[in-house]
């Protein structure tokens, strides 16, 4: 996937930006001051406002950097074939995945996106909106080509998949303490995908009238 932009990227703007990120991730924007920004990039609180203005287009350029690597993520999984994805397992194109493919160990990402989200902030809206649209047009091609089965209801199945999804990643930290993998590594994504995959393969519940397994 290498149309996520590079988070290694060491310009005194990007270094500034990647330090906000992470700060406004564990913290939120507003509990955030320049200054803290400044010592965390290592550079002055003048060279901050030099760049970005303010805190406030800071945070534009955060929402911006944040939005286009997210959105690179879904615009990977929906262009790809979808007969593959079955085959390997990846019937809804895993935005888990892709985030432990993508994103290096300790990447503020899911926790930024974790943000945007919960927080009914007008950015996360935004991105739902997008993935939500690119849920839909996937879901819709594999009923046209036969992987997915027919429903009444397409949109309550688009969000409820992508839903399922990113739960993933705003549940990380409870889920890790229920199964005691972190989902976003690539031994507890496997262990997650499983059975997960066997669900909206098979059904999660026996037919009624049939006997349980002895």
């Amino acid at each position: 996937m290498s149309s996520v932009p590079d988070e290694r990227d060491l310009t005194a703007r990007a270094t500034i930006r990647n330090a906000a990120l992470r700060l406004f991730a564990e913290r939120g924007h507003e509990a955030v001051t320049v200054r803290e920004i400044a010592t965390a990039a290592g550079v002055s609180p003048g060279l901050v406002l030099h760049h970005f203005a303010s805190k406030d287009g800071l945070r534009v350029a955060v929402d911006a950097h944040a939005a286009e690597s997210l959105d690179a993520i879904f615009a990977e999984l929906g262009g790809q074939d979808l007969t593959e994805m079955l085959a390997r397992g990846e019937a809804t194109g895993s935005v888990a995945e892709a985030f432990v493919q993508v994103f290096p160990p300790g990447s503020p990402l899911p926790a930024y996106l974790r943000r945007l989200l919960l927080t009914n902030d007008p950015a996360g809206a935004a991105l739902f909106a997008r993935w939500y649209a690119t849920t839909r047009g996937v879901l819709d091609a594999m009923v046209e080509s036969g992987i997915a089965a027919p429903t009444d209801d397409p949109a309550v199945r688009a969000a409820f998949l992508l839903v399922s999804d990113l739960a993933v990643i705003l549940l990380r930290e409870q889920i890790t303490t229920a199964i005691g993998n972190d989902p976003l590594t690539p031994t507890g994504l496997a262990r997650w995908t499983r059975d997960v995959t066997a669900v909206y393969t098979g059904g999660a519940f026996a037919a009624p009238g049939k006997e349980p397994p002895s």
